[in-house]
């Protein structure tokens, strides 16, 4: 099922919807939890040859060749190490299987449409088209990504366009 988040504007008759939070650095951020297929450690992947440095490679899952992307790398954040509590979000974007690693993954979280915020017109590391809003939970601020947007650009060369 594809259904993009839709624009502030037109998020007025949503109830909630639920995003899987993760870390990269001191951020926060959620992912829609329809678009996760599974949670897994990171393993070691086989590198592909004239890939992006975002592109970490490609793993076997369970008979299926995954990508995988380094989020860290792909936001031009500083390169993290990559140890025990390193963690791969496995995803269906556009009927295509994709890795995602992250530093680590925290909770599954309900927000509803007062908690979702426009994202500001700031100087920001990732590219705003990619961002659906901002989500406040009591003290916590989550960077929401449309990970559809996102595995689906041109850039990453990894899915077609979604129809």
């Amino acid at each position: 099922m594809n259904h993009p988040l839709p624009s502030a504007a037109t998020r007025t008759d949503l109830a909630t919807h639920e995003f899987l939070t993760f870390a990269l650095g001191e951020e926060e951020y959620g992912v829609e939890i329809l678009k996760v297929q599974e949670i897994r450690g990171y393993d070691a992947v086989t590198r592909l040859p004239d890939a992006p440095d975002y592109i970490k490679g490609v793993i076997n899952l369970r008979g299926i060749i995954v990508p995988v992307i380094d989020m860290r790398l792909k936001f031009r954040l500083a390169r993290a190490e990559y140890n025990a509590l390193t963690v791969m979000i496995v995803l269906n974007v556009a009927d295509r299987v994709v890795g995602m690693v992250v530093d680590s993954v925290s909770d599954v979280v309900q927000l509803g449409r007062e908690q979702i915020r426009d994202v500001p017109e700031l100087g920001a590391t990732i590219d705003r088209q990619f961002l659906t809003g901002i989500g406040t939970l009591d003290e916590r601020m989550l960077i929401l990504i449309d990970i559809e947007k996102l595995m689906t650009d041109a850039d990453m060369g990894l899915v077609a366009k979604a129809a």
